[in-house]
């Protein structure tokens, strides 16, 4: 397994790819911390700090796609680098004004938000050009899921590491100059160079115009939500348990067995194809939400959260597959930023929906709201079988070869201009 993996990153400019992309995303994966440690500082209330952290999310989730678009259109140097330059004014700009002027701060999220570089849609077009093989491609897809487990985990680490060393301000600048950094890695690289979208055909939808990609979409928005409802759930849980660090060590579970599963998935080649795969690992990840609910002792909680983790990262990894497979020539980029935005939105939906829902049952409706969410994302899979179906038999019987874009016998693999 890890001799797999290894063989992977030995590829050239894999693992350069890999760890410039993590890097340029390290804004994003603390923006909620370091924005709420920043306004706390600067004597403004959780409700500021709350209100700036949505903003800076809801620009994100509506910059992506688009900023996706222009890549594909542009390529990437010419847009994720001076997208990632203005994201990072944006957060200096929220440090030098700080609260004084509020529709300033606001401004700041704003910008800070919306020109997030897409690279994390960026690298899963890449990775086929480079690796050049559907098998290593697969995996590459399981070992960007891993990564930003641990991503998630560390990047908080460093945020408060600057907080002590220097100041809640230099933890903002610091991460977003980190940002900045690994955004130039990845442009300047030849891959990132040379790479270019497959010739689009003028559509005001863009990628959406495949229904596959907008039943991937309706799913993994229930697949966020749940997430984000867990993540209030356990806080609930730790309440209701003695509090200290009961929900980090919940959530902490969750990302171990996201881990777990996630490297165990990519080691192998899967057989059949991907989209009923996708519909089991989505209907094994709901199966470990509901016992939840059940929420016994802590070890026991420990133990059932990291088992509800282990199918999130495999299911990740697969929709990437999937995406590739129903994306419209020339939209790869668009599409897999469709599909990450819809997972932060209904992330953050899931947390805003499952508030209630704990002040009237406590932690069991709070992970009954996540058990519901997995089912719901289930359901739509099911529910819409005939759109995502193989793409190739679809469009041959339709006539046509759109999303068969460089007819490759291996499902996901995409050749020519690429690398």
């Amino acid at each position: 397994m890890a001799a797999g993996y290894a063989e992977l990153l030995r590829t050239r400019h894999a693992a350069r790819l890999l760890a410039g992309t993590l890097a340029g995303r390290l804004p994003n994966a603390t923006a909620a911390l370091a924005v709420v440690l920043f306004v706390r500082a600067e004597g403004g209330s959780y409700a500021l700090a709350g209100a700036l952290s949505a903003v800076y999310g809801l620009c994100t989730a509506l910059g992506q796609p688009l900023l996706g678009r222009a890549v594909d259109l542009w390529g990437q140097p010419r847009v994720m680098l001076p997208a990632s330059v203005l994201s990072a004014l944006g957060a200096a700009l929220l440090t030098v004004v700080g609260l004084d002027v509020l529709w300033l701060a606001y401004a700041a999220m704003v910008i800070a938000g919306f020109f997030t570089p897409p690279l994390e849609g960026g690298l899963r077009a890449l990775w086929p050009g480079v690796l050049r093989r559907a098998d290593r491609v697969h995996a590459a897809y399981a070992l960007d899921a891993v990564a930003q487990e641990v991503m998630f985990a560390v990047g908080p680490l460093l945020v408060t590491l600057c907080v002590a060393v220097w100041s809640e301000r230099a933890a903002l600048l610091v991460i977003n100059l980190i940002g900045v950094l690994g955004a130039l890695s990845v442009v300047v690289s030849e891959p990132s160079r040379k790479w270019r979208s497959a010739p689009r055909e003028a559509h005001w939808l863009g990628a959406l115009r495949s229904a596959g990609l907008r039943v991937l979409i309706g799913s993994f928005f229930f697949v966020g939500l749940a997430l984000g409802s867990i993540a209030v759930a356990a806080v609930a849980y730790a309440d209701e348990h003695g509090g200290g660090m009961i929900s980090s060590w919940l959530l902490s579970a969750l990302g171990a067995g996201a881990l777990v599963g996630g490297v165990v998935y990519g080691a192998r080649q899967w057989p059949g194809r991907p989209e009923g795969r996708l519909r089991l690992l989505i209907g094994l990840l709901a199966l470990g939400y509901l016992p939840l609910v059940l929420v016994p002792g802590v070890v026991g909680m420990t133990v059932l959260t990291g088992v509800a983790g282990v199918f999130l990262a495999p299911a990740l990894a697969c929709a990437f597959v999937v995406v590739d497979r129903h994306a419209p020539k020339g939209t790869v980029t668009e599409a897999f930023s469709w599909l990450v935005t819809t997972f932060g939105v209904g992330s953050a939906m899931g947390a805003s929906v499952v508030g209630p829902a704990v002040e009237r049952g406590g932690a069991v409706a709070g992970f009954a709201v996540a058990g519901a969410g997995g089912l719901a994302a289930l359901l739509v899979l099911l529910s819409t079988k005939r759109f995502l179906g193989d793409p190739v038999q679809r469009t041959a019987d339709a006539g046509t070869t759109e999303n068969d874009r460089n007819g490759a016998a291996e499902p996901g693999f995409r050749a020519g201009r690429q690398a």
